[in-house]
């Protein structure tokens, strides 16, 4: 039985999950501009709230992005020294698909097209689908105008989900999907797809985490050595 760590900073929330002995402890808050003061606080109080130590875990999810680039920074920074301290490899987990998972568990959505605010007029896109305990992906996440969102989307939307902030900052981009009162991303929802990729053996060493930022004016520095 695996103990996974989550934490996520991608977005203007700030959480901390854990999946210890099969159940889900979990932490939220919005706090915009003090995720850095924040998010460790959070660890220690799951943990210590489980009876859980750092040395018990197996692995260490994060939330890879797209969303906040400062944001996405904290949140996988902090993930790289907590599982460099314990030896342990890492989970990146989309911001996105997080969301779909939110809107599941929420209102039990297979289908949903989660957007985030990306501001400079435009939006992170996804659109997933939720088949045999996971989320297979309709198209690959994008940052797109709202404008083209209707041109993206594969398949007929109006069976379809939404979450996500850019849902609230464009309302008018595609209509006939059904709201799931799902803004923010959470990481009781994302520890969920963490333990399914954990099983698949989808980890990756500490030294070779990547963000997703989707905008390609911005860099990623990656740990010293590599």
């Amino acid at each position: 039985m695996s103990t996974i760590l989550a934490i996520d900073t991608s977005t203007e929330a700030c959480s901390v999950a854990l999946f210890f002995q099969n159940e889900i402890t979990h932490d939220f808050m919005i706090s915009a501009r003090d995720h850095t003061k924040k998010i460790l606080p959070m660890v220690d109080k799951i943990l210590s709230q489980s009876g859980c130590t750092l040395s018990q875990l197996d692995a260490i999810a994060f939330a890879q992005g797209p969303g906040s680039f400062t944001g996405v920074r904290i949140g996988i920074g902090v993930a790289q020294g907590l599982a460099l301290g314990i030896d342990k490899p890492m989970i990146g987990v989309s911001t996105l698909m997080t969301l779909a998972q939110g809107a599941y568990r929420k209102t039990e959505a297979k289908k949903v097209i989660p957007a985030i605010d990306a501001r400079m007029g435009e939006v992170y896109l996804g659109q997933y689908e939720y088949q045999n305990q996971n989320w297979q992906t309709i198209i690959p996440e994008c940052v797109v105008k709202p404008e083209n969102v209707i041109n993206k989307i594969q398949k007929s939307h109006n069976d379809y989900y939404s979450a996500g902030t850019g849902w609230q900052t464009y309302p008018e981009m595609l209509t006939g999907t059904k709201p799931s009162e799902v803004f923010l991303p959470e990481a009781q929802d994302l520890v969920v797809i963490a333990h399914q990729k954990w099983l698949r053996k989808e980890v990756v060493k500490v030294e070779d985490v990547e963000p997703t930022y989707l905008r390609n004016e911005v860099t990623w520095q990656k740990l010293p050595g590599r």
